[in-house]
């Protein structure tokens, strides 16, 4: 008699559910009983259903594994609940995503999008992740306050959005990460076991159920306000930026609202605006010797900024805020840097003090403390972000990552500049305002998708 009364409770809930779909426009992807529609790809780790849902299980010495479905799917909402075992399990969502079956030497090649599930101290569960190709693309530094809506032990409620070029997360309700990118308009959803190398992660287990999916009469979610946007369409900004208070510093073709650090109008060399880039020409090194610096045509104080930037080999530049042009000096203008620099190859890396000169550094003052592979090759385009809070708390990020904090005008600070090159300038750094500047060191150096919103 109990299994009877398990088995039509079981069935009550599984019509109540499919009633449920089809009235607000989902389908389940997983009948509750079976695998059907899903097929294993890439590693060795276990599939099985169990309880109404399905339960992934780690094997040690697999490589990633994923459960995924045989139909490709375009334009989505999927929702669904997932728990973890241990916050020692790692696991994520795929979208959008393919396989290579010659990858890996032979083993298969999953790669795609990926909504994170990180039950791990470091908390970026709703973050986006390329799996097997570009690594991270939102990492949950950038949306840091929605790093606690995951919670371990128990399930959590997973939504995804893709329509168009744009991939929008929510864990448990709470708006996690937004990128705009063009690449993949369509692909399979996968659920993925991590990879383990140790014997106390074997065994873990995942959880999945009530997994559903809606592909008909799409309409975007409002996204929680001041969330950070990673925009991969170069030179533009999505509505929900712009009604945030964004806006571009380039529009990609020409020079307006730029001009020289040392005159009124844009440099007649030295510079290029072209294919979507503002770009300094290489002249043999040399600081603000051929087309010299640019700033901004506006003064700026709090601000929210970031920017893309391409170097070539060995090359020198910078990105200069609160700049005043108040000094007058021979070379590059005077203001705080977020520094250029290929780390590799410039003599000015050992410079300074502790790496105070190297990539993403407050040039002279503070080193940016970074992992190699959120460092972007020569050639490849990387991006750097610098937040300057109304309080006067300033961060660098490079590639999505918080390098760098200190507190313009404190004491450390103060302490800082007085044992740097700039301790002849009078109040260094700490204007109300002034100019973004991109620096002529001589080296080609392209930059593009710039964009700014003021703080209040």
């Amino acid at each position: 008699m109990k299994n009877l009364k398990s088995y039509v409770l079981t069935a009550v809930i599984a019509v109540g559910i499919h009633t449920a779909n089809a009235q607000s426009g989902y389908t389940s992807l997983f009948d509750g009983k079976t695998l059907k529609g899903w097929k294993i790809l890439a590693g060795k780790a276990q599939y099985k259903v169990e309880n109404g849902g399905i339960t992934g299980t780690a094997v040690l010495n697999s490589g990633n594994t994923f459960l995924v479905t045989e139909k490709e799917y375009g334009d989505f909402v999927l929702e669904l609940d997932v728990k973890t075992e241990s916050d020692l399990t790692n696991s994520g969502i795929q979208v959008r995503s393919h396989y290579n079956a010659a990858g890996k030497n032979g083993n298969g090649l999953v790669y795609g999008r990926q909504c994170e599930i990180d039950p791990s101290n470091r908390k970026w569960t709703g973050g986006i992740y390329d799996e097997g190709r570009r690594d991270w693309l939102y990492p949950m530094e950038l949306n840091a306050k929605a790093k606690d809506a995951w919670k371990n032990g128990q399930f959590n409620h997973i939504k995804v959005e893709c329509i168009g070029a744009s991939m929008k997360t929510w864990i448990n309700s709470v708006a996690t990460a937004y990128v705009v990118d063009t690449v993949d308009a369509s692909g399979f959803i996968g659920l993925q076991v991590h990879a383990i190398d140790n014997q106390e992660q074997a065994g873990k287990k995942i959880f999945f159920k009530n997994i559903r999916i809606k592909t008909n009469n799409l309409k975007p979610q409002a996204f929680e306000k001041g969330v950070y946007v990673v925009n991969m369409q170069s030179n533009d900004l999505t509505d929900y930026e712009k009604a945030d208070g964004w806006k571009l510093l380039f529009d990609g073709k020409t020079p307006v609202g730029w001009h020289s650090a040392a005159a009124a109008t844009f440099p007649a060399k030295g510079w290029k605006v072209e294919n979507g880039m503002i770009s300094v020409l290489g002249a043999n090194g040399g600081e603000s010797t051929n087309g010299g610096d640019i700033v901004t045509d506006k003064m700026y104080g709090a601000i929210d900024m970031s920017f893309e930037f391409r170097m070539s080999r060995g090359a020198n530049s910078g990105v200069k805020y609160f700049v005043t042009l108040d000094e007058k000096t021979k070379g590059s203008a005077i203001g705080l840097e977020y520094q250029v620099l290929d780390d590799a190859v410039h003599p000015d890396a050992k410079l300074g003090r502790d790496g105070n000169r190297t990539l993403a550094s407050l040039y002279d003052l503070i080193t940016a403390k970074k992992q190699e592979r959120f460092v972007h090759p020569i050639g490849q385009w990387n991006t750097g972000r610098i937040i300057v809070y109304p309080n006067n708390h300033v961060e660098h990020y490079l590639n999505g990552i918080k390098v760098l904090e200190y507190e313009r005008g404190s004491k450390a600070y103060r302490d800082l500049v007085a044992i740097s090159k700039y301790k002849v300038w009078k109040d260094f750094g700490e204007a109300k305002e002034g100019h973004i500047l991109l620096q002529d060191h001589g080296f080609d150096v392209d930059f593009r998708s710039l964009k700014i919103k003021e703080l209040k």
